[in-house]
């Protein structure tokens, strides 16, 4: 099979083009280059989008002995995920860009060009695994899981994609990569927003909206507790960075539980009034299976590497609702509610959807 393997010059990707050749495909290196100026974004392996990135893939794509080459997909980037990342947070939504990454660039994007190029399919290292039945599982390792920003996937893209590394966990793929000798073995993970070059996203947020400044306002007594400068730094369930101007009467912390863009309001309260009992979301993706007519049972994940909740999920139209078995803290909107059916395998991927309220 002729397969495009995506390597962002960290070790998973390339390993996973490495597994891809050893398994008999017909394999072909690409690094997408997502920044508009490269050293303009974060250095240090911290990131997924720097200049010694594309070196690192490069120079692992030489050692597996494969065709390399670099795409730009700063454009695209810039507008499905940076412009989104933006524009969500203004709206008083929480979005999570690795995911939004995923649905519109590495699985859409770059899937469609690597299709009219001739390949069969897209090569990632993302920790999740595809079973001879094509369900999305969860990877074995579960600390480093990637099924959750995975679930936005359709059926179409997952039956064209690969994913190498699930059945291994993060010490093996690095063990494997110095054996292959590959250099990127000991690579700092990325971590934070790879375009948020000093991790800073309250800053990154008001050099793009401006500050705006409004009331930080207690939800139990109407009382405006404090002030902020931008209702678009905070997100639900945040408790550290308020700098409310009063405690609260019973001296316990507060946290935000909403926020309001119309009235440039942040609410803030106590931990349980975080606690919700349904999960309203939209634009439902269904993978695992026939998408249900009736509710179904299963468990749902609110957040990245979030608590795993039992639910009682179920499709109408273009809304998914979650009844969920007991109460979870610090749902936000604009993340991803994903749906999983236990299984003896593993995990199985059920659905997802973009959280509404």
């Amino acid at each position: 099979m002729k397969v495009l393997a995506a390597m962002s010059g960290g070790v998973d990707s390339a390993v996973a083009a490495a597994r891809a050749v050893a398994a008999g495909h017909d394999v072909t290196g690409v690094h997408l280059a997502l920044a508009r100026n490269p050293q303009t974004f974060r250095t240090g392996a911290r990131g997924c989008c720097t200049l010694e990135d594309s070196r690192d893939a490069r120079r692992a794509a030489d050692v597996i002995g494969i065709p390399f080459y670099v795409w730009d997909m700063a454009e695209r980037f810039h507008a499905d995920v940076v412009d989104d990342f933006v524009a969500e947070y203004a709206a008083g939504r929480t979005p999570n860009p690795c995911l939004r990454c995923n649905e519109k660039i590495k699985f859409t994007a770059v899937l469609d060009r690597a299709v009219a190029l001739g390949f069969d399919a897209v090569v990632t290292g993302h920790h999740a695994r595809l079973g001879p039945d094509g369900l999305l599982r969860r990877s074995v390792d579960l600390p480093k899981d990637q099924s959750y920003v995975l679930a936005v996937l359709t059926r179409e893209q997952l039956d064209r994609s690969i994913f190498p590394l699930g059945d291994s966990t993060k010490a093996q793929v690095r063990a494997e990569a110095a054996e292959r000798g590959l250099a990127v073995a000991d690579k700092p993970d990325s971590h934070d927003i790879c375009f948020i070059a000093d991790g800073d996203t309250r800053g990154f947020l008001a050099g793009r909206l401006g500050e705006a400044p409004g009331d930080v306002v207690d939800a139990s007594t109407g009382a405006v507790v404090g002030s902020h400068t931008g209702a678009y730094a905070y997100t639900v369930g945040q408790r550290r960075g308020l700098h409310l101007d009063r405690p609260a009467p019973d001296g316990r912390p507060r946290y935000v539980l909403s926020i309001t863009p119309t009235t440039n309001t942040v609410t803030v309260g106590p931990a349980e009034a975080l606690e919700v009992s349904q999960v309203h979301a939209e634009r439902p993706v269904w993978t695992g299976g026939t998408r249900p007519d009736v509710p179904v049972e299963c468990e749902v994940q609110l957040r990245a590497h979030g608590e795993v909740v039992p639910a009682t999920v179920a499709l109408d139209g273009d809304r998914l609702h979650a009844e969920l078995r007991r109460p979870a803290r610090g749902v936000a909107a604009g993340q991803a509610v994903v749906a999983y059916r236990p299984d003896p395998a593993g995990d199985v991927v059920l659905g997802s959807a973009t959280i509404t309220g």
